[in-house]
């Protein structure tokens, strides 16, 4: 079975970090694009990073300097590091996986996703 996993959600203050875990078991996730999204009450989901099969990474412009995403390939696991949390990145996350063609996996909008987890919530709050 097919599944992919996230944890490392939970409740901070602003200013302060967390690092979000997404594991994939059934696939080898390094063969894959992987994009983070998250989804605040009330809003559409949007796309926040991803990093591509090759190691291409992007970020939203909302994110990006806070955020980082990473692999670990032995691990079969793909982390978003945030950082200098603020009250508006409160959301639920969810990570995805897009499997490659042709052995390429770039990063892609959200509807070319073949797999996504459950969420996690973050809260960022005092």
């Amino acid at each position: 079975q097919l599944q992919l996993v996230e944890s490392g959600g939970g409740l901070v203050q602003p200013g302060g970090s967390l690092r979000l875990s997404c594991a994939a078991s059934g696939f080898t996730l390094d063969y894959y694009a992987v994009g983070w999204f998250r989804q605040a009450p009330g809003k559409e989901r949007e796309e926040i990073s991803c990093i591509s099969n090759a190691g291409n990474t992007d970020y939203a412009t909302s994110v990006k300097g806070r955020f980082t995403i990473s692999r670990d390939n032995a691990k079969n696991t793909v982390y978003l590091k945030m950082n200098s949390l603020k009250p508006e990145d409160t959301a639920v996350y969810y990570c995805a996986a897009r499997a490659p063609v042709a052995g390429y996996a770039p990063c892609v909008p959200e509807y070319e996703y073949d797999y996504w987890g459950q969420g996690t919530q973050v809260t960022v709050s005092s």
